[in-house]
């Protein structure tokens, strides 16, 4: 699991974009980036500190700054890493619709066609889930006593009257909050294992280290197939990679495996041919004394 020093960071950063306590000097990829690499992390700094502030974007620099110039990690490798947490990091919630819709109408220059709405379809808890969590807790109690937490409702972001690019601001500005959220706690801690993953990888297991970092495209979007997504991407690691990682599965080839689960996974909520395909790898391979 992340250390403190990992959890430390996050919230020293989310206190600094709340009270606007941010260093005001430029942000530049970490010392040691090719300049191969180096495009690559600016887009991802400019996408974050759009996404959320320069407060956050910082924490994705020191979060890379861990792998920058560490032993197996070549510019392919950390250009994935770079990449692929940056569109992590900007998950997609309805305070990011909201920006990329007022986005869209602020490009034309004026008020949208109706043609060019976007209707999205949300749980009532995932919505509630985009706010703060003294605010949302609450909320959702009363919804799960009259069993309303599940319930789906649809959110248009329109930008073709005055009045809906008016919501679309106050829906946008709700990212000053976004930290505060149950729903950045669940992604912080997603990010953290997932680098965590990666570093026990490159420790225990190098030849899986890019199948490990390309597990976070299991992950996207949100509704259903995020949720699913994030269901099948915990059962891999659990099933799979943790337990070569702590020595107690013997899996010389955990690339191949995580491959062949992948393959195996279906739109199932229950994650049937998932778990079975998991299950048959581990049934092929002796169980290893715990190297713990």
């Amino acid at each position: 699991m992340p250390d403190d020093d990992s959890l430390l960071a996050s919230l020293r950063y989310l206190f600094a974009d709340i009270i606007g306590d941010e260093d005001d000097g430029p942000l530049v990829p970490p010392d040691a980036c090719s300049a191969q690499l180096s495009p690559v992390v600016s887009d991802a700094i400019h996408l974050l500190t759009e996404y959320q502030s320069a407060g956050y974007a910082r924490l994705y620099i020191e979060r890379l700054g861990r792998f920058v110039g560490r032993r197996g990690v070549d510019d392919a490798m950390l250009a994935d890493i770079a990449r692929l947490m940056g569109q992590r990091m900007a998950y997609e919630d309805p305070i990011r619709i909201a920006q990329l819709k007022l986005r869209e109408v602020n490009a034309a220059g004026g008020l949208a066609p109706r043609s060019v709405d976007d209707v999205k379809i949300f749980r009532i808890d995932e919505l509630i889930d985009a706010l703060p969590v003294v605010v949302g807790d609450p909320v959702l109690g009363v919804l799960e006593r009259f069993g309303w937490r599940r319930r789906r409702i649809s959110i248009r972001f329109s930008g073709h009257t005055r009045f809906s690019v008016r919501r679309l601001r106050i829906e946008a500005g709700l990212k000053r909050w976004r930290l505060f959220s149950a729903r950045y706690a669940k992604e912080r801690v997603w990010v953290e294992r997932w680098l965590h993953m990666i570093d026990r990888s490159l420790t225990k297991q190098p030849s899986a280290t890019v199948a490990v970092i390309q597990t976070a495209t299991m992950i996207r979007g949100y509704g259903d197939p995020y949720r699913q997504g994030l269901a099948d991407w915990h059962a891999i690691i659990d099933g799979l990679a943790k337990p070569v990682f702590d020595g107690t599965l013997a899996l010389a080839d955990l690339a191949s495996a995580i491959a062949e689960a992948r393959a195996a996974i279906m739109p199932d909520p229950r994650q049937a041919s998932l778990k079975r395909k998991i299950a048959e790898i581990r049934a092929r391979m002796p169980a290893a004394a715990s190297s713990r």
